[in-house]
């Protein structure tokens, strides 16, 4: 069995970097950890998580936030949990792509949100139910059925593992791979894109690759492109979508020359932190004021704005010279009419399942 046929998907191979920047391992966890509640905001507004940055950082100080529900007060704290168990496993030099260390991550990810965590479907008491994924008005994707003692999903798993780690050496190209992956095959009844991301990151780190985090302003466009993922089962796009998330993705397109640049993708300035690991901000850099005041209970379309803000504000300009979104060109993005959107835009109302 080939590469695609043991994964699932396909994807075009020459749109890949092949020069990527490489760091100390300590150096990557040291920026991971120091990112660690953005990263968690990051993640939470990708699963529909209320929380606002400034709530994240006052309940990861270890105060509790009022007005918000148990469950996702639970959610965030199981982010930042499985956050710091993964950098001790790459620290550690204990991190693997296998089994145990994927399930390992998911229970600490989906702890008493998922139907069961810390095993695959059909290895604990529920043997029958089968989860979907919702995809609006394109449908649903439902993945391999459950069944007693999850022989299939074992089998899938240990296939598209052995063949990533036979036929990819590269290790942007493998990680990401393996997100797609597990997103796809649903290995667990819940938390599968969270804890694959998890072990994308863990993958990264341990080549001395920075992690990426999806940022929360790109929440609808990576929803929207998850979906096309499903329905086409090509990862190109999505692939591509991922690296332009990389913090260092100024310096890959310079080592890269030839890479293509991702469709319909929105201006967004990066921010990072010197080589120096100090906090002035460099030479050049650009601050805007937030075109929002935070709310108590801000809307989806809130958030990313104030994702869009936030990212501005506590990082460093990766594009230096080049002016973040004026305030204006958000709101008439908004209010454009439907005719004049791109695909991507006009799918940000789709129902895209976030639990899955």
């Amino acid at each position: 069995m080939d590469l695609f046929d043991s994964l699932g998907f396909r994807w075009d191979r020459d749109s890949v970097p092949r020069e990527l920047p490489r760091a100390s391992l300590n150096r990557v966890v040291f920026r991971f950890s120091r990112m660690l509640p953005e990263y968690v905001w990051d993640a939470g507004v990708l699963e529909g998580n209320p929380f606002t940055f400034p709530e994240v950082k006052t309940l990861l100080e270890g105060v509790t936030v009022g007005g918000r529900k148990l469950s996702d007060q639970e959610q965030i704290l199981n982010l930042a949990d499985s956050s710091k168990y993964l950098v001790e496993l790459v620290k550690q030099g204990q991190f693997r792509l296998d089994k145990d260390i994927f399930c390992s991550l998911h229970a600490r990810v989906a702890r008493n949100e998922a139907l069961e965590w810390g095993h695959f479907r059909g290895e604990g008491a529920e043997t029958t139910y089968t989860p979907d994924v919702a995809l609006g008005e394109r449908g649903r994707f439902t993945p391999l059925p459950t069944e007693r003692g999850a022989g299939r999903l074992n089998e899938v798993f240990g296939n598209g593992v052995r063949a990533l780690q036979e036929n990819v050496s590269n290790s942007f190209e493998r990680a990401t791979a393996f997100f797609l992956f597990g997103s796809l095959q649903q290995f667990f009844f819940d938390g599968n894109k969270r804890t694959s991301r998890f072990m994308m990151n863990g993958l990264l780190m341990t080549e001395g690759l920075d992690a990426i985090s999806i940022p929360a302003v790109r929440a609808t466009e990576f929803n929207s492109r998850m979906v096309d993922f499903y329905i086409t089962r090509d990862a190109t796009e999505m692939m591509a979508f991922v690296l332009d998330c990389h913090p260092e993705i100024a310096q890959i397109r310079q080592l890269n020359p030839g890479l293509s640049v991702i469709k319909d993708a929105p201006e967004i300035d990066y921010f990072r932190p010197k080589e120096s690991m100090d906090t002035q901000r460099r030479s050049g850099g650009q601050s805007t004021e937030a075109t929002r005041r935070l709310v108590k209970h801000p809307s989806i379309e809130e958030m990313q704005r104030n994702a869009a803000e936030n990212w501005r504000r506590n990082y460093y300009d990766k594009r230096t010279g080049i002016p973040g979104p004026e305030p204006e060109s958000i709101d008439t993005k908004e209010n454009a009419p439907e005719a004049g959107k791109t695909g991507h835009e006009r799918d940000a109302g789709i129902d895209f399942d976030p639990e899955r």
